[in-house]
């Protein structure tokens, strides 16, 4: 991120902290999420009871120095944890403070598979089931989740794949500017829930039924080539930048820092991921911080 510069002399604002809180589900990937920030320059601290944040966000700004780009990171196992995230974050805006949230979820069924394979039970699930204790998490969570200005799904993600995805959201280029993330996924794995905007690119003839294009993907120029030649992919591209240019700076005035657009077609291996990384192109040629992600390209 790129700090504003102070004049000597001149004490910076709380609002030039840049202040990140991550919470999320247990098994959804916190420890990841933290580990990335790590790698990007921030000053993380795990585990933190939710008591303590606006004292370490003073603590922050009064060190100054690397700690002006700090992450904390709540965990609903520490017994200081409270479901008033809302009421917490808000202090922190009263005090001058500008934090965003991060929200690291998963479906209910991979977080049980990832629980069951690290043989370890939830950590509130008492003498219930796995399921029971990521029903009361999700409840004590909901509002949170609700209010947070970035939702990470890791569902569909391997620890690579979401340690990219943190690097690509606060990594080197200034996080107060919208950020765009264009997501190709297949409709026969599910819709993307962290999705702004959910489009449908399965109007367009499908390569897979062409022989010498089934086997590449989206990214090449040969499929490329084939599915913006058809009639409407362009114009639809060409509507799908102009609407999110349009909004771009609204979503800025309201303080939303990162859009996902997410294109679909059947598998999420060739319409999809041809669409989703010309539309980057064009979001970029308008200056607009955009970048594809392919959520199921390789899973067939």
């Amino acid at each position: 991120m790129t700090q504003r510069s102070v004049p000597a002399g001149e004490e910076p604002a709380r609002a030039d902290i840049d202040l990140v809180i991550v919470t999320g589900v247990s098994g959804g990937g916190r420890s990841t999420v933290a580990r990335a920030l790590e790698n990007v320059g921030y000053y993380v601290v795990d585990n933190l009871p939710q008591a303590l944040m606006l004292e370490m966000a003073e603590l922050a700004y009064a060190a100054g120095g690397t700690a002006r780009r700090t992450a904390m990171v709540l965990d609903v196992r520490s017994r200081a944890f409270s479901g008033d995230l809302s009421g917490a974050v808000k202090a922190l805006r009263d005090r001058g403070f500008t934090p965003r949230v991060v929200f690291v979820d998963a479906d209910d069924e991979v977080l049980i598979r990832r629980f069951e394979n690290v043989r370890r039970p939830h950590p509130l699930q008492g003498s219930g089931r796995l399921a029971d204790g990521i029903t009361a998490e999700r409840e004590l969570l909901r509002e949170a989740r609700e209010q947070a200005d970035v939702l990470i799904d890791t569902s569909h993600l391997n620890v690579n794949q979401l340690r990219a995805r943190v690097e690509e959201l606060f990594g080197g280029e200034d996080t107060r500017r919208l950020r765009v993330t264009v997501l190709s996924f297949g409709f026969k794995y599910g819709l993307p829930p962290d999705a702004d905007f959910v489009l449908d690119a399965r109007f367009l003839p499908n390569p897979y039924w062409v022989p010498e294009l089934r086997e590449l993907t989206g990214r090449e120029n040969e499929v490329s080539r084939y599915v913006l030649s058809q009639r409407g992919a362009v114009t639809f591209v060409e509507t799908l930048a102009r609407l999110i240019n349009a909004t771009a700076p609204g979503f800025e005035r309201e303080g939303k820092r990162y859009v996902t657009v997410a294109v679909g077609c059947t598998g999420g291996k060739h319409r999809s991921v041809a669409i989703s990384e010309e539309l980057a192109r064009r979001l970029r040629e308008v200056r607009l911080s955009a970048h594809a992600q392919h959520r199921d390209l390789g899973r067939e």
